[in-house]
């Protein structure tokens, strides 16, 4: 694949965050936080009652958009902050661009500015992210 600093990288999409997902991986991951699946606690809050979604599940949609770009073994490493929450109902979208390139043992690897915005625009993951570049149809 032939990617030069200053690329974007194809966006990804989750149309709507639902509330379902949230009670799912809150069991999965036996968070009791009762953020993921309490409207009274949310309302209580200044959330007016909508849901906060995981954030290892808002990195999850920026990860989704690097495999889909990179492929399934490209993430060589990812730096992240949260400074909003996702809520239910919510439209994100993860995005990024190509700020360098390196060699790093044989491999091009693509230093990105990545994010998830909500259709707002509103940003609620910021991150930095290491993907390896396929040479040949394979990801070192």
């Amino acid at each position: 694949m032939k990617v030069e600093v200053g690329d974007s990288i194809p966006s990804w999409t989750m149309d709507r965050v639902t509330p379902e997902r949230m009670k799912t991986v809150a069991a999965i991951l036996r968070d009791p936080t009762p953020i993921h699946w309490d409207r009274d606690v949310t309302r209580a809050i200044g959330f007016d009652g909508r849901l906060l979604n995981q954030s290892p599940i808002n990195l999850g949609y920026v990860i989704n958009m690097l495999i889909t770009w990179a492929g399934p073994e490209c993430v060589r490493r990812i730096r992240t902050e949260f400074p909003l929450p996702v809520l239910d109902g919510d439209c994100v979208t993860a995005g990024g661009v190509v700020k360098a390139i390196e060699t790093q043992e044989g491999v091009d690897v693509a230093e990105c500015e990545v994010w998830l915005d909500r259709d707002d625009g509103t940003r609620t993951v910021q991150a930095r992210a290491w993907v390896a570049i396929a040479k040949e149809g394979v990801t070192g």
